[in-house]
């Protein structure tokens, strides 16, 4: 596998100004990338753009992150109370507990103790293979991507739109094997100040080969169009 060619190939076809990033759930050390205190939100801004972090318990700031993530999970009453707090009367961005609760219930479990670290780093940077490709692209590029991911089988990923960003952009995938269009969550948008026009799209690692084979086949990576003279208007 050559993560290097892969990132190009993706650059170059569909011009995108952020890095394609690998993001790899491990148990393995690992000697590359930052080790630092972080959020998962603000490593994904800024491997983006060329850095690289190694993400844990320790080091996670964020206590979304380390949930949604699997570094830790809610297992008191106090600590879910907190949480049901926070979400509804600090973040708001749930109206009640109830909300919250369905918004949380309904989706697939976080990664709890599936790891001791993730990677996130440049596609084209990576040392070991990806659990994950995470692209932080514009809608013409997502819409392009979604259809090659698609091309082969013609099945419509399921879809988780709303949830941290952690969760939509990073867990979600990870543990439905689902390709996942997201476009975050406000609070991180607005903290990290992700471009307007940026959404995030997810792609477990297994699909990757299918659709970056599809390219030259499928009018949204490079094949001509050819409209049969029957379709063609005067």
């Amino acid at each position: 596998m050559d993560f290097e060619k892969e990132s190009e190939i993706f650059k170059t076809t569909f011009g995108l100004k952020y890095e394609p990033l690998a993001i790899t759930f491990t148990n393995d050390e690992i000697n590359m990338g930052k080790y630092e205190k972080t959020s998962i939100c603000r490593a994904l801004k800024l491997a983006a753009n060329g850095e690289s972090f190694v993400i844990d318990e320790a080091v996670s700031t964020c206590p979304g992150g380390s949930k949604y993530c699997g570094f830790t999970e809610v297992t008191t009453r106090q600590q879910k109370r907190g949480l049901q707090k926070f979400l509804t009367k600090g973040e708001k961005l749930t109206g009640t507990i109830v909300t919250f609760e369905r918004m949380q219930k309904l989706t697939v479990e976080p990664p709890t103790g599936l790891s001791d670290r993730i990677l996130i780093c440049p596609l084209g940077d990576a040392e070991m293979r990806p659990d994950m490709i995470l692209f932080q692209c514009n809608p013409e590029q997502a819409c392009r991507l979604i259809a090659l991911d698609t091309y082969w089988d013609g099945l419509t990923p399921k879809q988780q739109i709303i949830g941290a960003l952690c969760h939509t952009a990073i867990s979600y995938t990870i543990m439905s094997g689902c390709t996942n269009l997201s476009t975050g969550d406000w609070t991180a948008r607005h903290h990290q100040d992700f471009d307007k026009d940026i959404i995030f799209l997810s792609v477990p690692y297994e699909r990757i080969n299918n659709l970056i084979s599809a390219i030259p086949h499928c009018s949204a990576g490079n094949a001509n169009v050819k409209i049969p003279d029957e379709f063609q208007s005067d």
